[in-house]
């Protein structure tokens, strides 16, 4: 859980999240929304997979990305634990 964590504290891959939520897309694609290396983009899905936030599918020459919803869900799931009812 603590890459998780730690793959959330970042904006930037926050960010990433976000646009995932919204379609799959290439690291190329992704990286056209910032400002920075392709190479950092890289990094930064990286961490996303390793934390299983994100899935890779090689896809011809392409890797696409889609958001893991099934760890979002227990990741939310885990927090409302602590809710008070």
């Amino acid at each position: 859980m603590f890459n998780t964590f730690k793959a959330l504290s970042d904006p930037t891959r926050m960010k990433i999240l976000e646009l995932l939520r919204k379609e799959n897309m290439t690291a190329g694609e992704i990286a056209d929304h910032f400002h920075m290396t392709k190479p950092s983009i890289s990094h930064h899905l990286s961490i996303l997979n390793q934390a299983d936030l994100i899935f890779a599918e090689k896809k011809g020459q392409f890797i696409h990305y889609s958001l893991n919803t099934t760890m979002i869900q227990e990741i939310m799931y885990w927090a409302l634990k602590f809710n008070k009812e």
